[in-house]
Order: structure tokens, then C-alpha cells, then sequence
């Protein structure tokens, strides 16, 4: 056995700036390079970023991907990093568009690997976009062979790692873009230690920690051993390259022929021979965090880049001294810095005096900036005029509050930040372009109402850990949650207990069980099937529903697609 020293860039993108990301890739090879690489490996696509989603079907863009490859080969040995190998992710073309990978050398491409396994499910819609590789792709340098492969690869039984492991091969590189969701780090090491088994090598697993639009990368990088044993794991959500001495086998001469495979062999070389032995150096397990931490983080992460990305520098928001506006507001100034967020006070004739109160004790804790802009006379001209009664007088409210903020990104350049929730957005319990549905981004989208809370004590707790100030006013987690637009409203007036209802929630929208499924688990039938009608009556407003941060199995939007018109209903 021999010792290879590997890189593993967990680093951020940005889809379709293949400058920056070059510009990345060299800064973060000369990271590793003076640690002593040998071999660096970047996340997949990592040249284009990913998903680029359309942006595949442009000739122009696969050209460009292309054309960058082969400049970051010859920028790498202009910068004296051309006797380090860097494997990177980008988008080929040989005819048809090809997720891949390539292993460069001294100024030049040695190896390409296509991709084999093409996900097709949830968020992933690579089978519209790319041709699936037949190919496996072993490159020996310094004396070992060394398999490519990309993300959903490592998932899918049989392919690359069964011929792997007929061909031979000392070691795996699986390069990613592996959105987050909850929980999906318990996954991913019992899969790469059946898959390192099944190749009979360890496998080197890097993965980006960016956030695009509703997907969030978290890193959780690794090497694993075939024996199961765990040689290095990255932090969650932490940018940053880490160099790791990996054990593995040397090539043998000469080397396996594997026939009667779905994949076939392509074997580089890249004539470097072994480097002197070392002894390796043990590298970092990070520890795993808890659910709560990793979906603050995963919710800062999105908020911070999509802000970031997308030429912002501060957010505005409706401040109501209620749950989710300080929720999100706590993650806003996590993600931008306090005196970039903005809050607005907007109370109307119903608002209570502790949602002013609170809401301005809010931004004081956040650092962030805070203004009143009452709306009862603005209200009173509208249900004069229009003569509204009813839900059309509340609804009026709601939507005033969402065009003064609308009014205040166009004066300021602010980002609007809706402050809705999935609870609410599921079942419809929100007002179409009012302060929790408009705006740029919904940082709690996908976040179920009970959780809301649990994260919110969670932060509470961490500052108090910490001997620093709360970012969440107790007074918004302890109170019943109200639109307050009319007299002593509730949300329990239209709405069973939350705790109820996201149990309800999360079987008919993310498990996609039927009613009676639901009701035999032992909820009310009646309950049950007013609430499967309220969500899928509800199905044009989420339709027009900002974007926000998946967290969770099943995302409204690139997970949940449903059409608006449609008349089915459970029994």
C-alpha cells in the first residue's frame, strides 16, 4: 500500500460565471498544491455551476464550458500547479451534452469521464438535459489507478463501481452536487461504504457548499475505506480545501480485462511514477451537528448566496412581532449582517400594541434597521371607496402591507423577503401578494410551522450558550400566531393546532399518502379531507410563490409539481 495525497475543494459557485469559477479553481488548487497535494478534486460541474438547467440546450454555453476546460488546463501550468493533478467538473459535448468530469495534467486534458447514472427524480432533471456515459474511465497516475465518477453515480446500484471493482483500481474519485435536505447526511456514509465495498477501493467524495436559487450544497465531504472505516469527513456548510493522505493499492501489470459489463474500460496513463512513500498523516472526522443547527445553516447559506448572487447587498421585510418575520429576520442579519436588514413595522387598525413592540425589540437585538409606516388611513380609502366587508377587507390589509414593500425595494434596492411558511403556503392560509407571499425570496418556504418554532428556540439557546443577546424576542415564540386583521383573530380560528396539522402535512405533501392512508394512521377522516382540499385548492398560489431554500424530502416547486387545473380529489 501507498499513501496518495488528495485535495478536496469544497468551495462555492455560481452558475454561469465560468470566470469566477475558474478563477476558484486555480485559487483553491494553489491552496492545496502548497499542502502538498498530489491530486485535487472539485465538485461536479464545477466550471458552469450547477443546475444550469436550460442553459444545456444553448450550443454556445457547452461551448463555452468546453473552451474553459481546456483554458483552466493550460492557466494551471502557467501558474507552476501543471505537475498537480486536478480533477473538475464541467459540461461536455462530443455530439450530445454530457455531464462530466476531466483529469488534468500539465497544461492538457488527460481523461474525460461522462457521467453514467442520470438522476430523473425530485429536483434532478439531468435526462432532459444530458446523454448518459458508457465508459468507465481509470487514469493511472503515480502509480495508481484511479476510477471517475460523478454524484448519482455513488447512488444507483451496478455501473461504475462493480466495474470499478472488476477493473481494478486503487482508489475512486466521485466528484458532487448533492443538494441538502434534511437528514441527508445520515445517508450519504452508508452508501459510500457499500459502494467503496462493491469497488474494493476507498472512494474520495467531494461536494460543493453553495446555494442556487432553492437548492443549498452543504460539503459533508469524505473518504471511506472498503472495510467501512471513515479516513476523513468535512464539515457541513464550511468552505474550504482538505488535504488527506489516503492508503491505496498500487496498479498491477497487467491490469484486469473486464468483460460482460454494462460499462466499459477506458484506461489513461499519464506516466508519472510512484512519488517517494511518506507516512500518512490522519485527517479530521467532523463531528455531526443536529437537525436544527443544519437547517439554520442550510437556510443562511441559501439567503446569504442567493442575495449575494444576485446583486443585492440588503433585505426588507414586514415585521409583525410574530413568528416567522423574526425568524426570518434572525437568518436575514446571520446571512447579510444586521444593518443590511431592514424591518417594517405596517400596523393597521387591528394590529395589537405587543406586535409594535415586539417587532422594534427585534431589530434592536438584530442590529438591523427598523421604521413604522401605519396603513389604517391607506385601508380606510380602500374599503370606503370599494365599500369591502369581510375576508376582501382583510385580504385589502394584507396586500397593502406587500406593496409598501414592493414600494421600498424600488426607493432602496432592498431585497423583499416573503415571511410565509410551508404550513401556511400548503393549505392556502395566506394572502396572494400580501408581506408573507411577495417580495424576491422566502427563506421559510419550505420550513413547516412547528419547525419554525424548534428552530427558533434552538437559536435562543445558542446565543444564550454563548453569554449573547437573543435574536428572537421570547414574547414571538410564546404568543398564538395571528394575522391580526380583524378583532381577535387567530390562526387556531381556521386552522387545527400546527402540531396537527404538519403531521397531516407531512404525509399528504411530502409522502404523498392518500386520505384514507392518512386516516388509518389515526386522524379524524373529516379533518383529513379538509385539509387534502385546502391544499389542493391552494395549488395557483403557490404557483406564484417566491423562491426559497429547500430543506426538507419535498419542496413545493422543483419537487412538488402539480397542475393548477385539475379536478382530482381523494375520494
Amino acid at each position: 500500500m501507498i499513501a496518495l495525497r488528495l485535495g478536496l475543494a469544497q468551495v462555492n459557485y455560481t452558475v454561469g460565471d465560468l470566470g469566477g469559477n475558474t478563477e476558484t479553481v486555480l485559487a483553491r488548487a494553489r491552496q492545496a498544491v502548497d499542502a502538498g497535494a498530489q491530486l485535487v478534486m472539485f465538485p461536479e460541474m464545477m466550471l458552469t455551476g450547477y443546475p444550469v438547467e436550460d442553459l444545456v440546450l444553448r450550443p454556445t454555453f457547452r461551448d463555452a464550458s468546453r473552451a474553459a476546460l481546456d483554458e483552466l488546463a493550460v492557466r494551471l501550468d502557467d501558474a507552476g500547479l501543471g505537475r498537480t493533478a486536478v480533477v473538475v467538473g464541467y459540461i461536455d459535448d462530443d455530439g450530445r451534452p454530457r455531464n462530466a468530469s476531466a483529469f488534468l495534467l500539465g497544461g492538457r486534458v488527460v481523461a474525460r469521464y461522462f457521467k453514467h447514472h442520470l438522476p430523473n427524480y425530485g429536483v434532478f432533471d439531468e435526462r432532459r438535459y444530458f446523454a448518459p456515459g458508457t465508459d468507465l474511465t481509470v487514469v493511472r497516475h503515480l502509480g495508481v489507478d484511479i476510477a471517475l465518477t460523478v454524484c448519482e453515480d455513488v447512488w444507483q446500484d451496478g455501473g461504475p463501481f462493480t466495474v470499478a471493482g472488476r477493473a481494478g483500481v486503487g482508489l475512486v474519485l466521485n466528484i458532487n452536487s448533492s443538494p441538502y435536505e434534511r437528514h441527508k447526511d445520515d445517508l450519504r456514509l452508508p452508501l459510500l461504504q457499500r459502494r467503496s465495498a462493491e469497488a474494493g477501493a476507498p472512494i474520495a467524495y467531494v461536494n460543493s457548499v453553495a446555494g442556487q436559487d432553492e437548492l443549498v450544497f452543504d460539503g459533508d465531504s469524505m473518504v471511506v475505506e472498503p472495510d467501512g472505516r471513515v479516513v476523513f469527513r468535512a464539515p457541513q456548510f464550511v468552505e474550504d480545501v482538505y488535504v488527506v493522505d489516503v492508503p491505496v493499492a498500487e496498479a498491477v501489470d497487467p491490469a484486469p480485462e473486464v468483460t460482460g459489463e454494462v460499462m466499459t474500460v477506458s484506461r489513461f496513463a499519464t506516466g508519472v511514477p510512484p512519488a517517494p512513500a511518506h507516512e500518512p498523516e490522519p485527517a479530521p472526522v467532523a463531528p455531526r451537528i443536529g437537525d436544527e443547527e443544519e437547517t439554520w445553516l442550510a437556510l443562511v447559506l441559501g439567503l446569504r448566496d442567493y442575495v449575494a448572487k444576485n446583486g443585492f447587498r440588503s433585505v426588507v421585510l414586514g415585521v409583525s412581532g410574530g413568528i416567522d418575520s423574526a425568524v426570518v429576520a434572525a437568518v436575514a442579519a446571520e446571512a447579510v449582517g444586521g444593518d443590511n436588514v431592514y424591518g417594517v413595522s405596517l400596523p393597521s387598525a387591528y394590529s395589537s400594541e405587543h406586535s409594535r413592540t415586539d417587532a422594534e425589540d427585534l431589530m434592536q437585538r438584530l442590529g438591523g434597521h427598523f421604521r413604522t409606516l401605519p396603513i389604517k388611513s391607506i385601508v380606510d380609502d380602500y374599503v370606503s371607496e370599494l365599500s369591502l366587508t369581510g375576508v376582501a377587507e382583510e385580504n385589502v390589509q394584507a396586500r397593502i402591507r406587500g406593496t409598501l414593500l414592493m414600494a421600498l425595494s424600488n426607493t432602496d434596492g432592498h431585497l423583499v423577503l416573503a415571511t410565509g411558511n410551508k404550513s401556511e403556503l400548503a393549505v392556502g392560509y395566506a394572502t396572494i401578494y400580501d408581506a408573507g407571499s411577495i417580495g424576491g425570496f422566502a427563506p421559510l418556504k419550505d420550513v413547516p410551522k412547528t419547525l419554525v418554532w424548534a428552530l427558533a428556540r434552538w437559536r435562543n439557546a445558542r446565543a444564550a450558550e454563548r453569554g449573547r443577546t437573543l435574536p428572537i424576542p421570547p414574547n414571538s415564540i410564546e404568543k398564538p400566531p395571528s394575522a391580526e386583521l380583524s378583532p381577535g383573530q387567530l390562526d387556531s380560528d381556521s386552522l387545527p393546532d400546527y402540531d396537527l396539522l404538519d403531521s397531516i402535512l407531512t404525509r399528504y405533501v411530502d409522502a404523498d399518502r392518500g386520505v384514507e392512508q392518512i386516516v388509518d394512521d389515526g386522524f379524524d377522516r373529516e379533518l383529513v379531507h379538509r385539509i387534502a382540499r385546502m391544499v389542493d385548492a391552494a395549488e395557483w398560489k403557490r404557483r406564484q410563490y417566491p423562491p426559497g431554500t429547500k430543506v426538507s424530502f419535498k419542496a413545493f416547486g422543483r419537487d412538488r409539481r402539480l397542475p393548477i387545473t385539475n379536478r382530482w380529489r381523494e375520494n
